[in-house]
């Protein structure tokens, strides 16, 4: 848990860390996955919970000079996109223990002056951007706590020795998994 004297600025740290090691984790996997969605929680509660998971996992906690506020993902192996990442988390409700939640997904986009001549068909707007010479292919990580804090990494397929990272990289993938943290769990709702 928490101390006091950990102020918000620690918690978003703690954060923008674990999104690194998620990126650098997915990326161990190379290119073209499918989105993967991690739940975020402290080490220290992990440990607390199961002890036995230290070794397997090579978790450290705060008694092993850890930062008191270090996250541990937890992928949601279960989890399938169709396509459309805030419909697809849009069921998603997390119990009270998860810290924060994340997603890594790979896109494409374009320049803003190609996005004028995108074919209205789907099918043909998807060949246009795979076929687009100035298309550039990202891998990002977004993540969020409870606390409100949110932010993303991104990396480039064209710049792979750089890692790019805002408070809101992705601002509608940020706020449909803050939805996730915040949602009451109705009848028949999804919870990972």
């Amino acid at each position: 848990m928490s101390t006091d004297s950990e102020g918000p600025a620690q918690a978003d740290e703690a954060l923008v860390a674990a999104l690194i090691e998620l990126e650098r984790h997915v990326g161990e996997a190379g290119w073209d996955q499918p989105p993967r969605l991690f739940a975020l929680v402290r080490t220290d509660d992990v440990i607390a919970a199961e002890p036995g998971l230290v070794d397997r996992l090579g978790l450290r906690g705060s008694a092993d000079g850890a930062p008191a506020d270090a996250l541990t993902a937890i992928e949601q192996d279960h989890f399938q996109s169709t396509g459309d990442l805030v419909a697809d988390l849009a069921p998603v409700i997390w119990p009270e223990p998860v810290f924060g939640c994340a997603i890594a997904a790979e896109r494409t986009f374009l320049p803003a002056a190609a996005e004028a001549d995108l074919p209205e068909d789907p099918d043909r707007a998807a060949e246009f951007v795979n076929q687009h010479p100035d298309r550039q292919d990202v891998r990002v990580v977004v993540g969020v706590d409870r606390a409100g804090h949110r932010h993303g990494v991104a990396r480039l397929t064209s710049r792979p020795e750089d890692l790019l990272a805002a408070p809101d990289l992705v601002p509608g993938l940020g706020a449909a998994l803050a939805h996730t943290l915040n949602s009451e769990e109705p009848d028949g709702e999804e919870r990972p």
